[in-house]
C-alpha cells in the first residue's frame, strides 16, 4: 500500500476541521443531543451547499463529486473528532454505498442526485431484536403485491432511522434476501426512536405492517450488496473512530501539560507519562489499520472485507481505550457531566458494539485468513 496525502487532501481536512469548530462545538453538541431529531437542518444544508459532503463519493454524472474512500475517510475523521451531530453516516455511507452497490441505475437516478444536493436524507435498516448482522438473522419478510412490494417485520437500531427520508431495508423473499427502498411517509411504516448511550448518534425501531416498497436492485443478488455496504461502513466506522481517539489523545495530552499537583505539572509523572505514551502507541497503530483499509476500498475492493474487520476490531479498542484513559488523566474532573471527556467516552463504546463487536471481526478475520 502507497497512500499519500496530497495537497488537496490537507486542503480537503482544513476545509472540513474550520467547518465543524464553527458549526459543532461542543456546546452545540451537547443542545442537539437533547433535541427531538439530534441534528441541525441548517447546518445539514450548510454542509450540502458550501461543501458537498453529502455528494462527496456520488459519481460526477449524478451531481456528485466522484470522489473516493480515502476523502470519504479524511471527513469522517474529522465528524468523529467533533461528534458531529448529522445524519451524514447514515445517508452517505449506508445509503449512497448501498445505491451505488445495488447496479440498480433507476434507482441511483431517483435518489443519489437529491442525495447530492443536500435535499435526500436516507439510512440502511439491517440488523432486528437480536442485534445480528447476518443473513441468517434477517426475518423481515417482502411479499409481492400485484405490480409493487410490501414489507413486514421490525427493524432495530437504524440510525437516524427516525427522520430519514428514504429507508433501505433489508429483507426476505421468495427467492433470497433484498434491497427495498421505503418512503419516510409510507403507509404502515412506524418509527419509534431507542434510548441510547450515544444521543449523538440517534438509533430507531422501524415497524413494516404491509408497508408498500420498491425493489433495488435483484432479490437473489441482495445479501452480496448488503455484505458489501457492512464492510464499507465498517472502514467508515474506523475513520470516525480514529478522529475521536486522535481528539481524546489532544486532549489528555493538552490536560497532563497545564494540570499542576504537588508543586509539578501531572504529566511530569510517571504514571500519566507511560499512559500518555500508550495511548499514543494505539492511535497510531489504529490509523495505520484504517487508512490501510481506505486504501484498499479504492484499489483492491476484493481485500476490503478483511481489511475492514481488522480495522474495526483494532479502531474500536483503541478509541475505547483512548477515551477511558482520557478520564483518567483528567481525574475527578473527568467523571463530571460538564467536563467533554463522557461525550467521548460514550461515542466510543456505542461505536464498538455497532456492526459487531471487536471479538466478532476477528473472529471473522481468522475466518478469511484460514480460507
Amino acid at each position: 500500500m502507497t497512500l499519500v496525502f496530497t495537497e488537496e487532501h490537507e486542503a480537503l481536512r482544513g476545509s472540513v476541521r474550520a467547518f465543524l469548530e464553527d458549526r459543532s462545538p461542543e456546546s452545540e453538541v451537547r443542545r442537539l443531543a437533547e433535541t427531538a431529531d439530534g441534528f441541525d437542518p441548517g447546518v445539514w444544508e450548510q454542509m450540502s451547499q458550501m461543501l458537498g459532503l453529502p455528494g462527496l463519493i456520488v459519481p460526477e454524472e449524478l451531481d456528485g463529486a466522484g470522489a473516493g474512500y480515502v476523502e470519504l475517510g479524511i471527513v469522517l475523521e474529522e465528524m468523529g473528532r467533533a461528534l458531529l451531530p448529522a445524519p451524514f453516516f447514515s445517508t452517505v455511507v449506508l445509503g449512497v454505498n448501498a445505491l451505488l452497490l445495488s447496479g440498480d441505475g433507476d434507482a441511483q437516478k431517483a435518489y443519489l442526485p437529491s442525495i447530492a444536493a443536500g435535499r435526500l436524507r436516507a439510512t440502511l435498516a439491517v440488523a432486528e431484536a437480536r442485534d445480528v448482522w447476518s443473513e441468517q438473522a434477517i426475518e423481515t419478510r417482502a411479499t409481492r403485491s400485484g405490480d409493487t412490494w410490501v414489507l413486514d417485520g421490525v427493524k432495530d437500531f437504524v440510525l437516524d432511522g427516525a427522520t430519514a427520508e428514504l429507508v433501505l431495508v433489508v429483507a426476505r423473499a421468495e427467492d433470497g434476501v433484498g434491497l427495498f427502498a421505503v418512503d419516510a411517509g409510507a403507509a404502515g411504516l412506524t418509527s419509534t426512536p431507542l434510548e441510547t448511550l450515544d444521543q449523538t448518534r440517534r438509533q430507531a425501531r422501524l415497524t413494516f405492517a404491509s408497508t408498500p416498497a420498491t425493489l433495488v436492485g435483484e432479490t437473489r443478488d441482495g445479501w452480496r450488496v448488503v455484505a458489501e455496504v457492512l464492510d464499507r461502513a465498517l472502514v467508515a466506522l474506523a475513520a470516525e473512530q480514529v478522529g475521536g481517539a486522535q481528539k481524546v489523545l489532544e486532549m489528555a495530552v493538552g490536560y497532563a501539560a497545564t494540570r499542576v499537583q504537588f508543586g509539578r505539572q501531572i504529566g511530569s509523572f510517571q504514571a500519566i507519562k507511560h499512559r500518555c505514551a500508550d495511548m499514543l502507541i494505539d492511535v497510531e497503530r489504529a490509523k495505520a489499520a484504517m487508512y490501510q483499509a481506505l486504501w484498499t476500498v479504492d484499489h483492491e475492493p476484493a481485500e476490503t472485507s478483511a481489511a475492514a474487520a481488522l480495522a474495526k476490531a483494532f479502531c474500536s479498542e483503541a478509541y475505547f481505550d483512548a477515551a477511558s484513559s482520557n478520564i483518567q488523566v483528567h481525574g475527578g474532573i473527568g467523571y463530571t457531566w460538564e467536563h467533554p471527556a463522557h461525550l467521548y467516552f460514550r461515542r466510543a463504546k456505542s461505536s464498538q458494539l455497532l456492526f459487531g463487536t471487536p471479538g466478532h471481526h476477528r473472529e471473522v478475520l481468522l475466518q478469511k485468513l484460514a480460507v
